[in-house]
């Protein structure tokens, strides 16, 4: 079952851009980039935490299941 990152739809629901949240975070715009153009293999557990502390949400809210079928 594919993972699909919902990064985009958050930075839009909280107005921020990928380099505010770069700096708030402290991760490479490059890196941030990859992970939310959905081209990431993985995320450090560390990674979510910071994301999910700066954007004040769940794993849950940034990553979801798909179905094969909607992939």
């Amino acid at each position: 079952m594919p993972i699909r990152v919902r990064l985009d739809d958050m930075l839009h629901a909280r107005r921020m851009s990928l380099t505010d949240l770069s700096e708030a975070v402290g991760i490479t715009l490059a890196n941030l980039s990859v992970l939310k153009t959905g081209k990431a293999k993985a995320i450090r557990f560390s990674t979510l935490e910071a994301i999910c502390r700066v954007l004040e949400c769940q794993p849950g809210d940034l990553l979801i299941a798909i179905e094969e079928d909607e992939a």
